[in-house]
């Protein structure tokens, strides 16, 4: 198990819960992962008005034709009891007077159904918890402060990872849950690790990349006020009553579309006036409500009480990742993915508010038994696989982000792109950035996430089709069931 954030602490304890012994490699300490800043929650239909069909509608309609329905209906259909078995493991979920969840609402969705704990601090909850349990399970063994650098190849079969202290741990199956990769954007609201170094692993190993060209852009990310460029504001405010402001204080968008639809519309208010920025209104919310934000502004310098926040969209969420079926399968037999470096196709083109710490619990239970089930490489296998050099082939040297790509990255495959520009990402030396834009230069429309100035309208020929690249490095479209 690579990866301590939300996704492989669940996978982890699944897993030691069928009785194997789990080996989990956390590049930080525990409770230190990108996780740890989620401020949404879990999307769930546990309400008595509502109904995994309906959480099913909301999903494929923000996912704009391109969600793959059979990862969606088994998002929607396990979520209610994902929420239950978290309670059973000790998180503290929030509840109304009368005891029952207490339910927000956020973008996209027709029902009232995100799960939160502790308010805008559900994130903080689940990991804290969850690596509290993952302590102090006998069948898992933690490696703090190490580094998956290979995934070791034999045949065409994963049989292990190499750490970044040359030590080789032999695996019938390997999950990764290494997060997203928005940080290789300039203007981001996430921590500078999130560089999608899973996905490089994975594709050097010979495993399939999917939907690269998808990264949503979070619509109300601070700007540049003390420190706190890029910090997301949840989008539970707006599902309170906060609103959107243009420069003369009126609305221009409802705040509870979709998230590329609302990105969108501030990206134009701010081209229409040459503002850096527009205004969110939080003045009528009770504080309350969303204690760590409230905080996070005023050490900042800004009273949400009393004054208006200036926001602008950032790259906040990577929909593509390591292609895997319903059961976190990669194309490479033995190996796994799950969470945000992972690629069901479920998000389609544009993710539903909250369905993704939802979706780490889910396929995080379905990874976990597919895992389990995988044989056991012999040693012997291993051993001559590393010593042949065979091995490389999962190997991926470190290539840190520069300054200059993720620049690049912002000015040419930001919310709007074209040709040109995409073009010239594809020299650029880091190769992630290469591969998101070879995957944008083959999807000729707009969609979703993914606008192209040049191809500005939506080409059914694309319709629920997701743009994969493989180890040639060559886009091709498929059709997912």
């Amino acid at each position: 198990m690579v990866g301590a954030g939300a996704a492989g602490l669940y996978t982890a304890v699944c897993a030691a819960r069928e009785g194997v012994r789990v080996t989990l490699v956390s590049a930080t300490p525990l409770a230190e992962s990108s996780s740890w800043w989620a401020q949404g929650g879990l999307a769930a239909a546990v309400s008595a008005d509502d109904s995994p069909e309906l959480h099913l509608r909301d999903t494929i309609v923000a996912g704009r034709g391109a969600v793959r329905d059979s990862a969606a209906r088994v998002l929607c259909d396990e979520a209610p009891e994902a929420v239950a078995d978290l309670g059973r493991l000790g998180v503290r979920f929030d509840a109304d007077r009368n005891g029952h969840l207490a339910l927000g609402l956020e973008g996209g969705h027709s029902r009232r159904r995100i799960v939160h704990a502790g308010g805008a601090a559900t994130g903080r909850r689940l990991v804290r918890q969850l690596s509290a349990v993952v302590a102090e399970h006998p069948g898992i063994d933690v490696l703090e402060g190490r580094r998956a650098v290979e995934v070791i190849v034999a045949g065409d079969r994963c049989v292990g990872v190499r750490l970044d202290d040359g030590r080789v741990i032999a695996s019938g199956a390997v999950v990764l849950a290494t997060g997203g990769a928005a940080a290789l954007w300039s203007r981001t609201t996430n921590p500078a690790g999130a560089v999608g170094g899973g996905l490089l692993l994975a594709h050097a190993a010979g495993a399939t990349l999917a939907d690269l060209e998808f990264m949503q852009f979070h619509p109300t990310a601070v700007v540049g006020i003390n420190g706190a460029d890029g910090f997301l504001v949840t989008e539970a405010v707006r599902g309170e009553g906060a609103r959107l402001l243009d420069a003369s204080g009126e609305r221009f968008v409802d705040e509870l579309a979709p998230r590329d639809e609302v990105a969108r519309a501030v990206q134009r208010q701010m081209a229409a006036t040459g503002a850096s920025s527009v205004d969110l209104d939080m003045r009528d919310i009770d504080p309350a409500l969303f204690p760590n934000v409230v905080s996070a502004l005023r050490q900042a310098g800004i009273d949400p009480e009393r004054q208006l926040i200036p926001v602008a969209p950032a790259a906040h969420y990577m929909m593509g990742g390591i292609a895997t079926d319903v059961h976190g399968r990669a194309t490479l037999a033995g190996l796994h993915a799950v969470g945000e470096c992972s690629c069901t196709g479920l998000h389609g083109a544009n993710r539903l508010a909250s369905n993704s710490l939802t979706e780490c619990f889910v396929f995080g239970a379905r990874a976990a038994r597919s895992a389990v089930a995988q044989p056991t490489p012999d040693t012997a296998v291993v051993e001559s696989a590393v010593e042949s050099g065979g091995a490389t082939r999962g190997r991926t040297k470190p290539s840190p982000i520069s300054a200059a790509s993720r620049e690049a990255l912002w000015r040419h495959a930001g919310l709007e792109r074209d040709a040109a520009g995409l073009r010239e990402l594809t020299a650029d030396p880091q190769p992630l950035v290469r591969l998101i834009a070879e995957c944008a230069l083959a999807r000729t429309e707009s969609r979703g996430a993914h606008q192209r100035s040049d191809f500005p309208e939506r080409d059914p020929a694309f319709d629920g089709r997701h743009e994969t690249i493989g180890a040639a490095g060559d886009p091709a479209l498929q059709t997912w069931t």
